[in-house]
């Protein structure tokens, strides 16, 4: 089953192929693309947290292969009144073509996958979040060419987003300097992985030290979505906000980096994420072309 449940479980060679097809469709243009490789087929995209990109993303990717999206929530769900995520599954699996997750448990996602009969795509859990990482090793590679060798810093909270960073790192061979707040560590079980492949990954509670020569600086919100847990955000991470003065320690050539949605004043200045070294706006744009990738090689098993 071409399931897409994180990057580093995927056959090797299959990310930088994802990357590769990505591109291709990007410079095809937007509108129904030739041959319509999803004609008649059918995603539906279940959704337990709220979204902008990333449905909108997987709609019109859909659209522009020539097949159709389902949105579906709890409330419009019987999952949402008790039905098992196994039951679900088995039915879905019945009428459609492939599903994609965005789910608040990770392990929500796993049982999905584990009892369906057709293709399942994390479109973010808790844990992760592989279709955006995928998105911004393409951004990087538009703007600073390929990522392999290069130095990235993560800033912020050690979360779903710096859990895919890990992974990346390991998959494309390149430096990642994490840092983040005590108590706030990515995934431990996803740091000895990556420490068991060798990968050159530094953690450090210094954000100076982290980004220094870096060729981008990377950062998310302060707090995800559904995160109760950080009483008080501003004092957990007000030294971790991405501003100018921080930006100095970069290459001179690096870029700056976000999944979005944004807080200005908090994890970023306004004057860096709207200045000349953002790529937030390619990196949205280049979520549609990445998923349309995805459901290419998940549902019709093609790639360029």
């Amino acid at each position: 089953m071409r399931n897409l449940i994180d990057i580093n479980s995927l056959e090797n060679g299959i990310p930088r192929k994802l990357l590769d097809t990505a591109k291709f469709y990007k410079n095809q243009g937007r509108g129904l693309l030739e041959g319509a490789p999803l004609l008649g087929r059918t995603l539906a995209m279940i959704f337990e947290k709220p979204s902008t990109r990333t449905r909108i993303s997987f709609e019109v990717a859909m659209t522009e292969l020539g097949g159709s999206a389902i949105y579906l929530d709890s409330k419009s769900m019987q999952m949402g009144r008790g039905e098992t995520i196994q039951d679900t599954a088995k039915v879905l699996g019945r009428y459609l073509d492939g599903i994609m997750m965005r789910a608040s448990k990770h392990e929500t996602l796993l049982e999905m996958a584990s009892h369906s009969n057709i293709p399942v795509i994390n479109g973010l859990t808790n844990l992760s979040h592989p279709c955006q990482i995928l998105a911004d090793i393409m951004t990087f590679e538009e703007n600073r060419g390929l990522i392999e060798d290069r130095l990235i810093a993560w800033i912020g909270d050690g979360n779903n987003m710096a859990n895919s960073w890990i992974h990346a790192a390991c998959i494309f061979n390149f430096s990642l300097n994490i840092a983040c707040p005590k108590g706030r560590l990515p995934n431990p079980n996803i740091i000895s992985w990556a420490e068991s492949k060798n990968a050159n990954i530094n953690i450090t509670e210094d954000p100076l030290n982290a980004v220094k020569n870096a060729d981008a600086i990377v950062t998310d919100t302060w707090v995800s979505m559904g995160d109760n847990s950080i009483k008080n955000p501003k004092k957990v991470f007000s030294k971790y906000q991405v501003d100018e003065k921080l930006f100095k320690n970069a290459a001179k050539d690096a870029i700056f980096m976000h999944c979005l949605p944004a807080h200005r004043g908090e994890e970023v200045t306004k004057d860096v994420i709207d200045g000349p070294r953002s790529v937030v706006w390619d990196e949205a744009e280049n979520r549609l072309h990445i998923q349309k990738a995805i459901l290419s090689w998940a549902i019709a098993d093609k790639l360029i």
